[in-house]
């Protein structure tokens, strides 16, 4: 039985994480595509690239780039397991 619970949990886990890469890679390609159209619609209206137009497509990209970073480094931040680490603190501070 104890075996089941530590698949089961690992299976839960794996489910997670590919959420969180899914979630990324949906992010990446509307910040894509968003932004092809923004570069054709502003070459359009102008004929010419402005950077002064693409002011929040920077931004947008500094976003992706930490929503990337937290998704494929999160021992970066916060440390090994440090997830783990806080629902055991918290279900024991429960406990008392």
């Amino acid at each position: 039985m104890e075996n089941y619970n530590k698949e089961n949990i690992k299976y839960l886990q794996a489910k997670k994480r590919i959420k969180q890469i899914k979630g990324f890679y949906i992010h990446a390609l509307v910040f894509v595509l968003v932004n092809i159209l923004l570069v054709f619609v502003n070459h359009q209206k102008t004929g010419n690239f402005e950077f002064k137009n693409f002011w929040g497509t920077f931004f947008w990209g500094i976003g992706l780039a930490s929503h990337g970073l937290s998704v494929f480094l999160p021992n970066f931040f916060l440390g090994k397991n440090w997830e783990e680490k806080k629902i055991r603190e918290l279900m024991d501070k429960d406990k008392r």
